[in-house]
């Protein structure tokens, strides 16, 4: 920022000083705030710079029946100003910075149907264009058709960039809060449902349409609050495991009543690849000093700790998508983690009170181990182990006096047991590491069994129990072989040595400079500059130096699988721990996997994977989901491993919405009914005809009956809706989709593998708790049909374009035609949905007249009459349904206890159809 500009706004912000409170969760006419009133920004077009300086704002609420992710209020304080677009941007001003190809209906309307990396590539080439640095890096970027932005690979926000970017929540909700009337905003009570000029509803607010005409995208990760006060609050340092993204301010579709100033979400989960024509953004531009993130877990810091590689990325090192990292956060003391079977990546902070030191990842990656005193520190030290959670659940201590450094390991018997010693410092003096040993206790269901003694001698570093070999290296390199105990390395300084679990019983350590090491490299380097590698006899075999500007240290070979692989912290000139890295032994190449402040002790594992098929590209074949992916995609990716798991056992098959996913339990099923709940969110019957033509048809040869949801009023919706419809563009970017596709869906037969390497392939470990051990169910928790029943698309939709719901009914006719030549019936349901919308013109939350959708339900039971195969449930019987609070989600979802009655009701059917077509 130029130094003019700069003692301009200062002298502007103590003329203002005192001015700025903040009133988040009220309305207000307030529109002469001095806050952004007239201060246009000179020197950046269509910004407003806002003194923020010694002011704060509230997020979230106190209402108790707000999302917990609203909840409670956080006070958030500014040290610093920035400047905010006056309105969202423009088709026009997207149009002129993004090289992406969009079609607006005007110039002047906000840009919707853009993602968050849409939006910050924008970003970054407004910057570029006015001669700035760009507050977004990344590695790489993947791209559809026309030019949309489907991922970027190890992005990295910049705080201490002069750039454009997006605000972040806190600046946002500072700034609207000052003139927040969501009903002088463009909304469902005046915009017909379509989006307007910039501008053009509060034509007095010097920032507009904050509480209305599109949603807007920050640039925060979703974060939780805490009942605290954060200064230059920035968000979560990642998306968690979901990838949670926000969005802010309400919409054309938004009742003014049901916009929240406090609200950042949406009806479905939102990541960074999700777009609607609903939602668009605005730019900031300013620095953010000393920001302060709050992860997944609540624990508040000051920096990020930035994941590098993706899991593909990780797995051609591994050889497996099921790999974990686990790691010490030096800052704080706790344990990290990251899973990279989540295709969307996190690094997760357990946060509690233990200090914590060389982490184990246990044989099943259940479960990491952990002691209090770091190696070469003599004295007490306590062991556990917990599970490998976001909370670090199931928290166990060994009763011993004193256990440090462990290490997982699995007997001949297949008995998992931890090895450790009794005291962790240096191995120098021969006498004092003789006075301690090396120890072995099982563990079992979460429990300690009795501990006993293998070897005297302070062994740490790894053991073979076969052949009773260890090895040690905290000062010296000794190891105990043929049962003797020797130096090895001329006795020469070394540390942080660690043994093979590949039977090879090679050790890898650090030394400092030593002669023998650098005789054999043939050249000179300094300490911790190369990574060693010995064999059985202490004979040296490799050596792989650092990167340039670091050194190693905390050097690890991986765990769980045969790899030849090795970890490591990397350590920068100024002595800090910054980095973690893969060491690929065999390709003698060192690569950056995370970065952060000091991170310390990694510990990798790898799930062992058996090669499924050879005729199935492991690249492609059941890969549903990648990081370019999306709450949809996720959910599909689970539903295809259920449906290739299940495929000969599954008599009957659930296709639909969320309304289904939420509202058919299949193991509410009697167990003459084994029933898999296919159902995908958003879905329509253009989907449902896709999953079910392609997939169910080809590999379920005893399906006897379909449920379809049938949700009349979406039926608005085209089958070339890119959103709406996942197989007419979206399903490219997930390669299983692809490859089944190329392979005409395996209607030759099913390839064998295809389940396997489907269960491998990258998810979610969340999604695959909620679907897999429920069938493809997602339990919802009960809050009520909602206090209103709005409605969220214009409700005359069928008189406007009555060809919409006609091509449904189309699509419903083609597979009642499919399923007729299988003999399947297809049991139609319409779900029961508020019965407050009893009071409006609306049959429900999209839409569709009440008094036209009596004759479109007839024009469904009609359908019975030519195919015989076809049975309609009206659950929602025009919202005069018996179906309470208690029972439902929302104003259109069930929630566990009405899934419960629903599929009783449904069982009762199926029953009813098994008497008349046994």
């Amino acid at each position: 920022m130029k130094v003019w500009k700069i003692f301009l706004f200062t002298l502007l912000g103590l003329f203002f000083a005192g001015c700025l409170e903040s009133s988040p969760n009220t309305t207000s006419d307030k529109v002469d705030d001095p806050t952004y009133s007239n201060n246009t920004d000179p020197t950046l077009e269509g910004m407003m710079f806002i003194f923020a300086e010694n002011s704060e704002t509230i997020l979230g609420t106190q209402d108790s029946t707000a999302r917990a992710s609203e909840r409670p209020q956080m006070k958030v304080d500014f040290d610093y100003n920035f400047s905010i677009g006056k309105h969202e941007v423009t088709c026009e001003e997207f149009k002129t910075y993004s090289k992406m190809q969009v079609v607006c209906k005007g110039d002047s309307l906000p840009i919707t149907n853009v993602n968050y990396y849409d939006a910050i590539l924008f970003a970054n080439e407004r910057s570029k264009a006015e001669g700035l640095d760009t507050a977004y890096v990344y590695g790489s970027a993947l791209f559809d058709a026309d030019n949309h932005c489907l991922s970027l690979g190890n992005l990295i926000f910049r705080t201490d960039v002069e750039a454009y970017r997006l605000p972040t929540e806190a600046e946002w909700t500072l700034v609207a809060s000052k003139n927040w009337n969501p009903s002088k905003g463009w909304n469902s009570n005046n915009s017909k449902y379509k989006v307007h000029t910039v501008c053009s509803s509060d034509t007095s607010a010097s920032v507009c349409d904050m509480a209305g005409n599109v949603s807007e995208w920050v640039n925060d990760w979703l974060s939780k609050f805490k009942d605290t006060t954060l200064s230059n609050f920035a968000g979560a340092p990642d998306g968690g495991t979901l990838g949670e993204r926000i969005i802010k301010g309400g919409s054309f579709r938004d009742a003014p009543n049901a916009t929240t100033l406090y609200s950042r979400g949406d009806v479905y989960t939102v990541t960074s690849s999700t777009a609607a024509d609903y939602v668009g953004f605005r730019l900031a531009i300013g620095k953010i000093p000393n920001p302060t993130w709050m992860s997944s877990t609540g624990n508040v810091s000051s920096s990020v700790i930035s994941v590098l590689a993706s899991a593909g990325e990780m797995r051609s090192y591994t050889g497996s998508f099921h790999t974990k990292l686990a790691f010490r956060n030096d800052e704080t003391g706790n344990l990290v983690y990251i899973d990279y079977s989540n295709a969307i990546l996190s690094a997760i902070e357990i946060a509690d009170t233990i200090d914590s030191f060389h982490p184990d990842i246990s044989p099943d990656g259940k479960r990491v181990a952990f002691c209090t005193k770091p190696e070469g520190i003599s004295g007490i030290s306590s062991l556990y182990v917990r599970d490998l959670n976001e909370t670090g659940s199931n928290l166990v201590k060994l009763d011993v006096e004193s256990a440090a450094i462990p290490r997982w390991g699995i007997l001949a018997s297949g008995d998992t047991v931890i090895r450790y010693v009794d005291d962790a410092g240096n191995n120098t003096d021969d006498a004092t590491f003789q006075a301690h040993a090396l120890w072995q206790v099982p563990f079992s269901d979460g429990k300690f069994g009795t501990p006993e003694k293998l070897l005297s001698g302070n062994y740490h570093d790894g053991y073979d129990a076969e052949s009773e070999f260890a090895v040690s290296g905290a000062r010296l390199l000794r190891a105990h072989r043929n049962g003797k105990d020797t130096v090895w390395y001329g006795g020469e300084q070394a540390c942080n040595a660690s043994l093979a679990n590949d039977g090879t019983k090679r050790t890898l350590f650090l030394d400092f400079g030593g002669s023998i090491g650098q005789s054999f490299a043939e050249t000179s380097y300094n300490a911790h500059k190369a990574l060693l590698v010995a064999d059985s006899t202490g004979n040296l075999t490799q050596v792989i130096p650092a990167p340039d500007g670091y050194t190693f240290d905390h050097t690890e070979w991986i765990s769980g699988s045969t790899s030849n692989v090795a970890v490591a912290s990397l350590t920068n000139e100024a002595g800090a721990h910054q980095k973690i890295a893969v060491v690929g032994l065999s390709r003698a190449k060192v690569f950056e996997i995370v970065e952060g402040e000091e991170l310390w002790h990694p510990c990798l594992w790898a799930k062992r994977t058996e090669k499924f098929s050879e005729l199935l590209n492991s690249d492609s074949a059941g890969v549903y989901y990648t990081s370019a992916g999306g709450a949809v995609d996720v959910i599909l990716r689970y539903k295809m491993e259920l449906l290739w798991e299940y495929r000969n056992a599954a008599n009957v098959l659930i296709l639909g919405s969320s309304r289904s996913n939420a509202g058919i339990a299949p193991k509410e099923l009697d167990s003459a009914y084994f029933a898999i709940n296919a159902s995908n969110v958003p879905n329509s019957l253009y989907e449902t005809r896709y999953l079910f033509e392609n997939y169910a048809l080809n590999h379920m040869p005893n399906l006897k009956y379909l449920v379809v949801s049938l949700d009349i009023d979406m039926w608005w919706k085209t089958k070339t809706n890119e959103i709406e419809n996942y197989f007419y563009k979206a399903y490219k970017k997930s390669p299983g989709f692809v490859y089944d596709k190329n392979h005409e869906f395996w209607k030759s037969g099913y390839p064998a593998g295809l389940a396997e390497h489907t269960e491998n392939s990258p998810g979610n470990s969340i999604y695959r708790e909620w679907l897999i051990p429920t069938r493809g169910y997602k339990n919802e928790a009960c809050y009520g049909w909602e206090e209103e029943a709005s409605v969220d698309k214009i409700v005359t939709w069928y008189e406007d374009n009555p060809e919409f719901f006609k091509a449904h009914v189309e699509e419903l006719e083609a597979i009642l035609a499919l399923a007729s030549k299988k003999n399947i019936t297809v049991i139609g349901v319409i779900f029961p949905m508020s019965p407050k919308f009893v009071e409006t013109n609306s049959f429900g939350r999209y839409g569709l007249s009440r008094s036209k959708a009596p004759e479109l339900i007839d024009i469904l039971q009609s359908l019975s009459k030519t195919y015989t195969n076809f049975v309609l449930m009206d659950e929602n019987k025009m919202g005069n349904h018996d179906y309470t609070d208690a029972d439902a989600q929302n104003r259109d979802h069930l929630c566990s206890v009405g899934a419960i009655q629903m599929t009783r009701r449904l069982n009762s059917l199926l029953d009813s159809l098994e008497q008349l077509h046994p």
